[in-house]
């Protein structure tokens, strides 16, 4: 009986296997991934920020566009990546000489690189269904990640350089007839439009959650950003969180030069102002809103503080990663920061922070603070 051969590189003769068509394919991934590098490094910062790097509070809705490309961008990378997977995978055939250093560089690359890509995109997706089935900490997971990927990136464009040079510019398409029987058939340009077109789907059907014009399409998208208490989404409900209502003695403090206790009825007679700004949260979806209440900055005055100054705010949170959080100089001088105690013409649902939440322009929806009970001047 005679065994069969096993195949070689030689043996995937179709000329959608051409460098071209993976360089092109290449290029819309690298995009995709570079987008979504740099608007996550955003993120990331936004929440981790170093003392070196001052951040903006304007533009307002900054980080719902930057967030919202994020998800969107690596959500588009899922078919990317398969297809550019496809154009490659007869290399996994070639000879291959394990004393040859560059052929080694350049598998090690591509292991590294498809491993973590396939990684951080499955974690990140699952991410914005708010399902966490591992043990580690997806965030720092997820900067890490990034940072391999990345690093395996720059590796393989410099083995792969030359050919990515010879191919970058259009090379002619082999005519049909020139071609055996068996691999006629799609030809570049017509994959080329067949991936761009399942990137372009995918998008489209998922982007409905921070831009409301592609709502109604939006099948994909695990939320619907206007279906919530008060036309808002919650992420992390009042019982969640611990949080079953104020008792009749609550007060609001301040520490600072100045201790300063309100009541709920106290708040509500300071002077109110309004705050047209998005909830945008990570997990890439968005939903404007309208917030009243007093501007950070005036309470700070009444303690005797600077309206520059950096303020913690303490949560009645029990536990969770983000029953505190510190807000910048930048971010408490604005005028749109409020303390928060109304929504949408109506006093604070439980789950949307009652009695009082921060409302910040261009910050996560992870540290706009629920059920806020102090703030505390840091300097």
């Amino acid at each position: 009986m005679k065994l069969p051969v096993p195949p070689t590189e030689k043996s995937f003769a179709s000329p959608l296997h051409h460098p071209r068509v993976a360089t092109v394919i290449g290029r819309w991934l690298g995009t995709a991934v570079a987008v979504c590098f740099l608007t996550g490094l955003y993120s990331h910062f936004l929440q981790d920020t170093p003392c070196w790097l001052p951040i903006p509070s304007r533009p307002a809705n900054l980080y719902r566009v930057t967030q919202g490309l994020h998800v969107l961008s690596g959500i588009v990378a899922v078919p990317l990546l398969l297809a550019k997977l496809w154009t490659v995978y007869p290399k996994l055939f070639a000879k291959f000489d394990p004393k040859a250093i560059r052929p080694a560089i350049e598998r090690l690359s591509i292991l590294v690189l498809v491993s973590s890509m396939a990684l951080e995109l499955f974690i990140g997706f699952v991410n914005t269904l708010q399902w966490y089935p591992w043990p580690f900490p997806f965030r720092q997971t997820h900067y890490a990640l990034a940072w391999i990927i990345v690093g395996a990136l720059l590796v393989h464009l410099a083995v792969k350089l030359p050919l990515i040079r010879a191919n970058w510019r259009r090379t002619p398409e082999p005519a049909p007839e020139s071609l055996p029987a068996e691999t006629t058939g799609l030809t570049r340009r017509g994959l080329f439009r067949t991936v761009a077109g399942a990137a372009t789907l995918v998008g489209i059907a998922s982007v409905g959650q921070s831009a409301p014009a592609f709502g109604p399409v939006a099948v994909l998208a695990p939320r619907k950003p206007n279906v919530g208490p008060q036309g808002l989404p919650v992420n992390r409900t009042a019982e969640a969180a611990g949080v079953t209502g104020i008792d009749a003695d609550w007060r609001f403090t301040i520490v600072g030069p100045r201790q300063l206790s309100y009541t709920l009825e106290e708040l509500r007679a300071l002077p109110q102002n309004r705050s047209d700004l998005p909830i945008a949260c990570v997990e890439g979806w968005s939903q404007g809103a309208r917030w009243e209440g007093v501007r950070m900055r005036d309470l700070l005055a009444a303690a005797g503080a600077a309206p520059s100054s950096r303020v913690r705010v303490v949560s009645m949170e029990k536990g969770g990663f983000y029953a505190t959080s510190e807000v910048p100089e930048e971010f408490a001088a604005d005028p749109l920061t409020l303390l928060a105690l109304r929504l949408n013409g109506a006093e604070l649902a439980l789950d949307h922070g009652f009695p009082a939440r921060i409302i910040a322009p261009n910050r996560p929806g992870v540290l706009q603070t629920k059920w806020v009970h102090s703030l505390e001047v840091m300097t």
